[in-house]
């Protein structure tokens, strides 16, 4: 006689699939904190790992900083940097970086095709942010890449203003100091004598941050920061230029107050909810646009706050509710400011 084998009913398969539902439920968050922590110690070793190459590169040359930027177009510290995150071909091929040879007058730039094919469309990991998106061509420029992070240009404004062009506790108008500096050259009141100047060595010129002019100490000023790749024409991110390749201290860490940037951002790029928020500079001033009246705020993928290095090579992870005026001190290289920072 043949006995029936055991079988589920109906009632305890659901039960079972109520059970590994809730299991899911509870592991998928878990899994996904636990991806998201490596992805936050990836990014801060990639800080870390350029803050390295800027000691590397104070050694080479007198204790001076790279330029923050190369008159916006022929150069940032991204690429400065490269001998020191070992891209040191990289840094071969780009060529006319510092801007010997002006793009007004017929000059190379970064988008030009020679620096597409051999420099400004790669991906280089140490400048990028596993919790951020990964650029492909073709986005924005050209299919030229994005990355995440961005030099310390100070509490201001990326000309070392006083932001919106006005003065009060909530816009400071005196300019405390910062390792990088947007290099437009020994004459910034007349291009035609800018560009008929040639220099031999774009590592010794002047109006360059120096270690020495840090008074604030090493351990109270920020060296670089994060940012996010923009899209659909946002160009946060795109620190081959000179206007994304920089942050500075006046708004807090992913502020909901809009960064105030050089170009357009408020077309298409305003409508996609990942972008930061933005204004173009002529508005933010209210009156004749000013060379330099940028502002940027830190911003990351990370949830509650920035991954950033300080000068003397440490890596802190700095809260969105961080102090106002303890983060604009820590903006600030030379503001004689006491920075209490609660991370």
């Amino acid at each position: 006689m043949n006995q029936s084998k055991p079988a589920f009913t109906v009632v305890e398969l659901l039960v079972v699939i109520a059970i590994i539902g809730v299991l899911v439920g509870v592991l998928l968050p878990a899994v996904q904190a636990a991806r998201e922590a490596s992805r936050r110690m990836q990014c801060s070793n990639n800080l870390k790992q350029i803050g390295l190459g800027v000691h590397n590169y104070l050694s080479a040359y007198n204790e001076t900083f790279p330029a923050g930027s190369w008159h916006t177009v022929h150069g940032t510290w991204l690429v400065g940097l490269l001998p020191y995150v070992e891209q040191t071909t990289m840094f071969h091929s780009y060529v006319n970086f510092g801007g010997v040879q002006s793009y007004r007058t017929g000059g190379i730039r970064y988008d030009n095709p020679v620096n597409r094919v051999a420099v400004t469309t790669k991906q280089i990991p140490a400048y990028s942010c596993p919790s951020d998106r990964v650029t492909a061509s073709p986005n924005i420029k050209d299919g030229m890449t994005f990355h995440n992070y961005a030099a310390n240009f100070g509490n201001t404004t990326r000309g070392r203003l006083s932001p919106y062009g006005v003065t009060s506790t909530n816009a400071p108008n005196v300019f405390g100091g910062a390792p990088f500096i947007e290099y437009i050259g020994p004459n910034t009141g007349n291009w035609a004598n800018y560009y008929s100047w040639i220099h031999t060595d774009l590592r010794k010129l002047i109006f360059r941050s120096r270690m020495k002019e840090l008074s604030d100490g090493t351990s109270n000023t920020l060296l670089f920061s994060e940012c996010v790749q923009g899209q659909g024409g946002d160009k946060s991110g795109f620190a081959w230029w000179g206007g994304g390749a920089h942050f500075e201290t006046f708004l807090l860490p992913n502020s909901a107050q809009p960064d105030v940037v050089e170009q357009d951002c408020t077309s298409g790029a305003a409508r996609i909810p990942s972008n930061p928020p933005c204004v173009l500079r002529a508005i933010a001033s209210g009156n004749v646009v000013t060379t330099g009246a940028e502002t940027h705020a830190a911003r990351s993928r990370h949830t509650g706050g920035v991954e950033c290095i300080l000068v003397d090579g440490s890596a802190r992870f700095y809260s969105n509710s961080i102090d106002r005026d303890a983060w604009r001190a820590m903006g600030s290289g030379a503001g004689g400011e006491v920075a209490v920072v609660d991370h």
